[in-house]
């Protein structure tokens, strides 16, 4: 990631790019500031120019063979530290997932991270297993004879053993390492943690940066892009949770109407079919398309009580609850009801996703002729 890609922020970059260029490279710095404002994204152009072997004006070059292993999140001397589900556990065991998402967007926040670790209610920590395995890290020797970067995500999230040994670290540095710690909450972080960090202070984005940013990216158009990014609240990370779960409900509601039209149909080889296609989605997708499922039954059925001041729903759904609403009444709305949950049940336990969602299905064909 280039420093051209990151939005906004061209202070703090300025001042990453001043270090850069004159080769001052602080041992460990601490980038805070409120969640989505890109902090990560910051890091991750820092650790490119770092990385890079023909950086020009600090900037990384974007061709070289360490640009390009960064950009695939693959570099021998980048590693990352970020919040696991067990004490036993390090970061290094879930780098898959983290990469995965990471390519998607730097753009998210913990919430998206605890759904691909499958944390449904502990509080995901940093834990003392993962300092020791940075101190190894750091003892190697780098693959260039440059730099080796740390990026820590949510160093708040430390134990308390794993934060005194990273205070430990830090006040013993290894030379060429860089640490990067990106942190929402500063102020749980200890004093003397703090202390031997470069504070750069990341503001929320103005509104019509995430405006401008969410055009260019997603397409929106000028009216769409203002309307979202005024909600975001500085946040491009929320601009884009909400363009995203946009999109994703219109191919919900689409695979939805398939699943009525086939099943009043019934069509069995069809629904055999759309439960196929389900099952390729991952796991955290079809869990969101049963709460939407759900959303939709609950809405037609309010539809149906003549409560417009109870139904929540966009032009393109309240369109078709005007025809399917009827479907939805008091001899079937518990059905459904349960016979989602029940699938959610099956899914949350890793159950074979292709047999839930063809019984759900099934199960659907004949309630909506109830």
């Amino acid at each position: 990631m280039l420093f051209s890609d990151v939005i906004g922020q061209d202070d703090i970059k300025q001042q990453m790019l001043a270090q850069l260029s004159t080769g001052r490279i602080p041992h460990a710095q601490l980038l805070q500031g409120p969640a989505g404002c890109g902090k990560l994204p910051l890091a991750l152009a820092y650790a490119t120019a770092l990385l890079c072997q023909e950086p020009v004006g600090g900037e990384a070059c974007g061709h070289c063979r360490g640009c390009k292993m960064t950009e695939k999140l693959e570099h021998p001397d980048l590693h990352f530290v970020f919040p696991v589900k067990e004490s036993k556990q390090i970061s290094d065991q879930h780098l898959g997932a983290w990469r995965e998402l990471l390519l998607e967007s730097p753009y998210f926040d913990t919430k998206e991270w605890y759904a691909r670790l499958g944390v449904t209610t502990q509080q995901p920590h940093i834990y003392v297993a993962e300092s020791e395995k940075i101190l190894r890290k750091i003892s190697l020797s780098t693959s260039q004879g440059g730099y080796r970067v740390m990026i820590v995500w949510h160093p708040e999230q430390m134990m308390p053993q794993a934060a005194n040994k990273l205070l430990k670290i830090l006040e013993e540095p290894m030379p060429g390492t860089a640490f990067l710690l990106v942190s929402d909450r500063p102020d749980l972080l200890l004093d003397t943690i703090l202390s031997r960090c470069v504070r750069l202070d990341c503001k929320a984005l103005p509104q019509e940066t995430i405006a401008s940013a969410l055009t260019h990216h997603y397409g929106l158009s000028v009216q769409d892009a203002t309307t979202v990014a005024r909600a975001a609240g500085g946040s491009f990370t929320k601009a884009r949770a909400q363009v995203t779960a946009a999109g994703e409900e219109e191919l919900f509601l689409d695979m939805f109407k398939l699943l009525m039209r086939k099943g009043f149909a019934r069509q069995v080889r069809d629904l055999q079919a759309w439960a196929e296609q389900i099952a390729e989605w991952g796991r955290e997708k079809q869990r969101r398309f049963l709460g939407y499922m759900h959303h939709v039954v609950r809405e037609s059925f309010i539809r149906n009580l003549k409560q417009p001041d109870l139904c929540y729903t966009t032009a393109r759904e309240a369109e078709f609850l005007g025809r399917f609403s009827p479907y939805v009444n008091e001899r079937n709305v518990e059905g459904f009801t349960k016979e989602i949950d029940s699938a959610a049940r099956d899914i949350a336990q890793n159950a074979n996703a292709r047999m839930v969602f063809f019984d759900l299905a099934l199960q659907c064909l004949v309630l909506v002729r109830k």
